[in-house]
């Protein structure tokens, strides 16, 4: 089977099989083979092309590590649990915003503690004008979804769709800035994402807690880990589900 996972990397890379096959000293042909019948490279070269395509080894060849080697990364994975998302100190999420260059990936419902930083708008644009891609994913404030969380929550049915409004109100600002896409989903969402490059902050939605007293986990990709990888796929199915705010 072909792996269009490391066809399209290479493609976005602009890199051809010649480019590849010079830079780890093998075969044009040997390249071309783990694109179309789908070999799997031996792990120094798999390591060297997850470092040209800025990809993780396991997204490209998730087949290629044994379980336990991917349990052990995992670990490595996870740089530090906080047991409630309060409790994640500002300097950290300044950072990691401030440092990303690549991509921006939120996914929530409403996330109403950002609207409190006044000047997160101006610098998601200024990010998005330096070409980061930034996509946003905000519940949608009509879906069942939203009105069920906010009961599991214990604030009442509809007070979880009023926030999602005020956030939409909030972001309104970025629809149609460059590099920025604002999307609604309607899906159960068991957590809450924020990816900054290669950084991630997972806030995990616990039964009859507010996402602030939930605990959170803070990661960073590794090229063979499993973990970052898992919840990144999570977003993507959830951005191929998410329509335009109705403004």
């Amino acid at each position: 089977m072909p792996n269009e996972r490391l066809r399209d990397a290479l493609l976005r890379n602009g890199l051809n099989l010649e480019q590849v096959a010079d830079a780890i000293d093998v075969d044009r042909k040997t390249v071309e083979r783990w694109i179309t019948k789908g070999r799997t490279p031996y792990p120094k070269h798999r390591h060297t092309v997850a470092a040209m395509v800025r990809e993780a080894e396991n997204y490209l060849w998730p087949d290629a590590m044994e379980p336990e080697r991917k349990t052990e990364i995992a670990g490595s994975e996870v740089v530090k649990v906080y047991p409630h998302r309060h409790s994640v100190p500002m300097d950290l999420w300044d950072r990691l915003l401030d440092q990303a260059s690549e991509r921006i990936e939120i996914l929530l419902y409403s996330g109403m503690f950002l609207t409190d930083n006044p000047t997160l708008i101006k610098r998601l644009r200024h990010k998005g004008h330096e070409g980061t891609s930034i996509r946003l994913l905000v519940g949608d404030p009509n879906s069942r979804e939203v009105s069920r969380r906010s009961m599991e929550e214990g604030i009442g049915k509809a007070t979880l769709a009023a926030k999602v409004r005020n956030a939409l109100a909030f972001y309104r600002p970025l629809d149609g800035a460059p590099g920025v896409e604002i999307r609604c989903h309607s899906t159960t969402l068991y957590n809450s994402i924020y990816r900054f490059d290669d950084e991630m902050l997972v806030n995990t939605h616990v039964y009859g807690f507010m996402a602030g007293h939930a605990p959170l986990l803070h990661l960073r990709r590794l090229s063979g880990g499993d973990l970052f990888e898992t919840y990144s796929e999570s977003f993507e199915s959830v951005w191929s589900t998410g329509k335009p705010p109705k403004w």
